[in-house]
């Protein structure tokens, strides 16, 4: 199940350009923004968000096909739009906003009114090009065009349960056909319905319906594991309008403007989670961001924090961060101050909720706010991609966005009682599901520190590795550890041979059918317990066991797993009469250096796969088997618990 809350956007703190625009519509003029698309994803970011619908539409206008001739590494999604009404003003928010991310939108536009048949039907939209997901729009006419004139709350209660109904089914029939991820959304109740019932009696009750309907959306999240719900209500709360009346009656657009940016904004984050690219790690300056005043200067006990209006705000801000930090989400520093101090303040100020060990790493010191951000990466082992970056000073956000493009970058202002919501105001860290090993997340990386002191006191790497301990697992999944196989090849980009993003029902499927298996990887040493860490997916034929993707945390590199787990399908590909073992590796830009890996534990390339000329096909004769590195204990079970 997912449900994902909206929250409104800042209306201040960011780093802005008001020039980039122009500068964008130059490169447009001027025929050159296919080729250089790349500067697209820096000038977005110092872009006013008033100017990102301007923007959308101009990128919207774009020569994909030009941009991939141009730069061929850049992810193209491909999106299914559907809808009740009329969804083609999506396209350019949604352009825009997947552009923020590095990404190349190609929408599949379905025409007015054809959600049903889109859903139900055998492809619908979908049919041409197949979707990394469907969006489908819902609206308060979803409801309404099955409603009588004149009309009672009762005939409104019937259109809704009809309407629900029919949506369940349509649901089950797109997932039931195994056409990727699917979106719908919660529907406004407008005040031009309610104010048409002068009894406020009647007006109530239809607020009850109106809610038992967006509450039977919400729970068909529950029943398809490849469902997700946006819940437009908190939005709409804020102030956003939901209904704009020329449009939506002239055009039959009947979600407004805003709303579409915000719902797109999401939508923007809950496709990079599918690809992978959550990000993982909040980075935090300290003065004027998690307290108020200069630590130098006034000390621990003069800082903002706790008492006064001020201190109330940023200690609110500290309550949002801790409760990021509880579903898994990194925590570190990078400030400009005494190591010393910002230890002792950690430590001893009491109203602060974050304590030193809530952080993964604290970076106290004088160096360059980019040049830490960097350490901290090293440090944790986590690419600065991963990394938010929150700050309140205009010339440090304005510098680690020129110096490290990656890094998503807020910028909060002397209002701390803003700080929260330019925080939230992007879903960097929204996932499609939560998992336990999300959870225990930041235990794990505060381990992964250790594990680098140990190596630093090391005299060489074999040392190090033979002073681990290290335990390797291979076996079938239980049904609870499937999620995270999911989201390992859905956030994996590294050491992910065959890249394919599978969602749960897709995991689900492999694990039960008898001719495949889902093995996963599960590994500890003597400072503790990675988790489950990596995935094989076999699958067998008359003669040759087929290695058909293999992933690994990135977490784990280079200790000797990746080649561990590999012998043992080997092993047990010859134990079981297989001629040999077929394995595919399908090069990305992202997972390049890995592309000697087979032919470096004795595969030969064979050719290019059948389904996928993209995809070079190994093979192993059985003949002579690497064992697995001496220095780890590798425990094996392939048949099912």
């Amino acid at each position: 199940m997912t449900t994902i809350t909206t929250t409104a956007p800042s209306t201040g703190g960011s780093w802005q350009d008001p020039e980039a625009l122009r500068t964008l519509r130059d490169l447009y003029a001027a025929g050159r923004l296919e080729a250089e698309y790349p500067s697209v994803r820096p000038l977005l970011a110092r872009l006013p968000e008033r100017q990102l619908p301007a923007a959308g539409q101009l990128l919207a206008r774009l020569d994909r096909d030009g941009v991939v001739r141009h730069h061929a590494d850049v992810p193209v999604v491909t999106v299914a739009v559907t809808g009740q009404s009329t969804v083609a003003p999506l396209v350019a928010p949604l352009t825009a906003e997947l552009a923020r991310h590095g990404l190349l939108l190609d929408p599949v536009v379905s025409p007015y009114g054809s959600y049903l048949a889109d859903l139900l039907g055998p492809g619908g939209a979908e049919t041409d090009r197949q979707p990394r997901l469907t969006l489908c729009l819902l609206d308060a006419h979803t409801v309404f065009e099955e409603v009588p004139l004149p009309w009672r709350v009762e005939d409104v209660e019937a259109a809704a349960k009809s309407r629900l109904a029919l949506i369940s089914r349509a649901v089950r029939a797109h997932q039931d056909g195994g056409r990727g991820p699917l979106v719908l959304n919660t529907v406004p109740l407008l005040h031009r319905h309610a104010r048409q019932l002068v009894d406020l009696r009647s007006r109530a009750r239809l607020g009850i319906v109106w809610r038992e309907f967006n509450s039977g959306l919400l729970a068909l999240a529950e029943e398809h594991p490849g469902l997700i719900v946006v819940d437009l209500d908190p939005l709409v709360a804020q102030g956003t309008p939901a209904y704009e009346p020329r449009t939506g009656l002239y055009a039959k657009a009947r979600l407004a403007e805003g709303l579409l940016a915000s719902y797109a904004r999401d939508v923007g984050h809950l496709v990079t989670g599918l690809l992978g690219r959550t990000r993982k790690c909040l980075v935090l300056d300290l003065d004027g961001t998690l307290w108020g005043g200069v630590l130098g200067e006034d000390g621990t006990d003069g800082i903002e924090l706790g008492s006064g209006f001020r201190g109330e705000a940023f200690v609110e801000f500290q309550r949002v961060i801790a409760q990021l930090g509880s579903q898994g989400v990194l925590l570190a520093v990078s400030s400009k101050n005494d190591d010393a101090k910002v230890r002792e303040a950690l430590r001893e100020h009491p109203s602060m909720l974050l304590r030193e060990d809530d952080f993964v790493r604290v970076n106290a010191n004088w160096s360059a706010k980019h040049d830490n951000l960097r350490d901290i990466a090293e440090r944790v082992g986590i690419g600065l991609d991963s990394f938010v970056f929150v700050d309140d000073s205009t010339f440090e956000c304005g510098l680690v966005r020129e110096q490290l493009p990656q890094v998503a970058v807020v910028r909060v202002d002397e209002e701390p009682a803003l700080h929260s919501a330019a925080l939230l105001a992007d879903g960097w860290f929204d996932l499609p599901a939560l998992t336990d090993e999300d959870r225990e997340r930041a235990g794990r990386y505060r381990t992964e520190v250790k594990r680098q002191e140990f190596r630093e006191d090391t005299g060489s790497y074999q040392d190090y590795l033979d002073g681990l301990g290290i335990e390797v697992t291979v076996r079938p999944p239980e049904p609870a550890e499937l999620s995270r196989v999911s989201q390992l090849t859905l956030r994996t980009n590294q050491f992910h041979l065959a890249p394919e993003r599978l969602q749960l029902p897709q995991v689900r499927e492999w694990a039960e059918r008898g001719d495949r298996r889902v093995l996963v990887v599960r590994a500890r040493d003597r400072f503790g317990d990675h988790g489950l860490v990596g995935a094989v997916f076999l699958r067998r034929d008359a003669e040759d066991l087929h290695l058909d993707n293999y992933v690994l945390s990135c977490r784990v590199f280079s200790r000797g797993i990746e080649s561990a787990c590999l012998a043992a399908v080997l092993e047990h590909a010859a134990a079981s009469g297989a001629h040999g073992v077929l394995a595919r590796h399908r090069p990305t830009p992202r997972n390049a250096a890995f592309a000697s890996f087979y032919i470096d534990h004795g595969f030969v390339p064979t050719g290019v796969a059948p389904d996928d000329p993209a995809t070079v096909v190994f093979r192993h004769a059985l003949r002579d088997i690497t064992p697995a590195p001496a220095h780890l204990r590798l425990h094996t079970a392939f048949e099912e618990n």
